[in-house]
């Protein structure tokens, strides 16, 4: 049990001790630094703030909590209730409002909740502005409003479906094609908001759904984060109702992962990848995601003739190396697909209304799309150390090592050889470097993991 604080926001398990784990007075206290910040940002004395929650057990709960601490400093808030993480980003520029609030602990399971914390443009806040918020709730810095200026809640519950609306105006959503393809689908939405969401998309693009888990009572039925070993249920479903293919999303939808119609995993990095073919084949440009995702986007993106860039891992640092690189679709290897013609915004959405149309139009099987990307295979392992280890001095090393290959530092190191690549990460919490290693095969990947870990133990001497 545990609250973590960082940059981007807040996060914990419920109950126990104010300051280990996110408590009522903890949602209170973060919301109240975030409600400051805003109110000398904006300079305004009533700054109005979405807010919208997944559908864990304790949302309701920390929703209150949040929308009255924003109340008690004097701001307007726009509770938009049970909602998606893509929504809430899309309604704050709808509602002109000065910020938004999402109340999920993503793929986390049902004991976790947080606090994700959004700018006027409907965007993660950079690390500037995250480090002055953890500073006021250090500080207890508030001034809260005096009675006649407190802040009001107002309810819109329609924004899941004026986000639905928005997504099938986009030029590259063809409705049509969709429709006349008939397809069947199966939805494992884990009990959460994707079960608003993501069958009503469907249904309006004509496609027959197959509900799986799509109930959003919090009560998750295994494991939220959408991995093959979790998703078993989906896989045999998919085969038993003969559908197309399915889908799964985490509790907050911005994480799509698909299944081919045989029941095996289409590949969570390949969501992205997918929905880059279609988009690049249509409108040609760059494209950016993380350093820890798969080479597979860079190899279509230039088939494509158009320039592929990596950024440092988080949704932020994609978002503004895609700015920065004018890239028409982005995001993360995790299945996050970013689609700036719509928001700068991981978007599940967004990914299956792009994936369904681009599969209506290649008229072939999920399985058959699957195998005409390039193959990769992915390895993620750690290295723990002790606390007096450099882990600095370590990866300095390591980088010294592969000198004559192309090695990026912009986060950790990540060395490319021609054929595999090796990306090494610390983390910001614990003494643990992150490894993650693709290839053509997996016993390759595992191969260059063990050889890499080996190399790591002998630069640390241990």
């Amino acid at each position: 049990m545990t609250l973590i604080k960082s940059i981007s926001g807040i996060r914990g398990t419920i109950g126990g001790k104010v300051g280990d784990n996110l408590t009522p007075i903890d949602a209170v206290k973060f919301a109240s630094a975030y409600g400051s910040w805003l109110k000398t940002e904006t300079g305004k004395k009533h700054p109005t703030v979405v807010v919208g929650r997944d559908a864990r057990i304790s949302g309701a709960m920390i929703q209150q909590l949040v929308m009255n601490g924003l109340v008690g400093l004097g701001i307007h808030v726009v509770d938009v209730g049970l909602s998606t993480t893509p929504t809430v980003e899309v309604a704050v520029p709808m509602e002109k409002a000065d910020g938004g609030i999402i109340l999920t602990a993503s793929h986390n399971p049902k004991q976790w909740n947080a606090l994700k914390l959004l700018d006027n443009k409907g965007e993660f806040l950079n690390a500037e502005n995250g480090k002055k918020i953890l500073d006021i709730a250090e500080n207890d810095d508030y001034n809260f409003a005096e009675v006649d200026d407190l802040g009001s809640i107002t309810t819109n519950d329609t924004y899941i479906d004026k986000h639905i609306e928005e997504v099938l105006n986009l030029p590259l959503v063809n409705t049509e094609i969709v429709k006349n393809a008939g397809f069947k689908v199966v939805v494992d939405a884990v009990n959460s908001t994707g079960g608003i969401a993501i069958p009503a998309l469907l249904k309006r693009m004509g496609v027959e759904v197959v509900e799986l888990y799509c109930e959003p009572n919090g009560h998750f039925p295994h494991n939220p984060e959408p991995l093959k070993e979790h998703l078993t249920d989906l896989s045999e479903l998919v085969v038993k109702e003969n559908a197309d293919f399915g889908l799964t999303v985490d509790p907050d939808v911005d994480r799509l992962a698909f299944m081919s119609e045989d029941g095996e995993m289409f590949g969570e990095e390949y969501t992205l990848v997918a929905c880059a073919d279609y988009v690049l084949s249509k409108t040609p440009g760059n494209t950016v995601s993380n350093l820890s995702s798969s080479r597979a986007l860079r190899d279509v993106t230039q088939k494509h003739k158009g320039m592929y860039e990596a950024s440092a891992v988080g949704e932020v640092n994609v978002v503004a190396k895609m700015k920065a690189n004018k890239a028409v679709i982005g995001g993360e290897g995790n299945g996050g697909i970013i689609y700036p013609e719509l928001h700068y915004g991981r978007d599940s959405l967004v990914g299956v209304a792009l994936f369904l149309t681009h599969l209506a139009e290649k008229k072939c099987s999920v399985s058959e799309l699957r195998n005409s990307y390039p193959s990769y295979f992915m390895s993620k392992n750690k290295v723990q150390l002790t606390p007096e280890l450099d882990v600095d001095a370590i990866l300095k090393g390591f980088h010294k090592k592969h000198a004559s290959e192309e090695v990026s530092t912009v986060d950790g190191v990540k060395v490319d050889f021609s054929d595999c690549w090796v990306h090494l990460r610390k983390s910001n919490t614990e003494p643990i470097i992150r490894i993650y290693t693709e290839a053509l095969s997996q016993e390759q990947a595992d191969q260059l993991a063990n050889d890499t870990i080996a190399a790591l133990k002998e630069i640390a001497g241990i």
